[in-house]
């Protein structure tokens, strides 16, 4: 995975605990899921290009 492809992943991931971390001090449950689809969704972005570098 290049350095452009691994940036938004980790960012997403990071916007993710952010969010969670928000969710819990307010009590706000549906930002603490939000936080969690976000972070998920990173990871899953990362996976997807780490499946791309293995493959060629």
């Amino acid at each position: 995975m290049t350095a452009s492809e691994k940036v938004p992943a980790k960012a997403e991931q990071a916007v993710g605990k952010a969010a969670q971390a928000a969710g819990r001090a307010t009590g706000n449950e549906t930002l603490i899921a939000k936080g969690h689809a976000a972070e998920a969704a990173g990871r899953t972005r990362e996976a997807k290009e780490s499946a791309k570098d293995v493959g060629h």
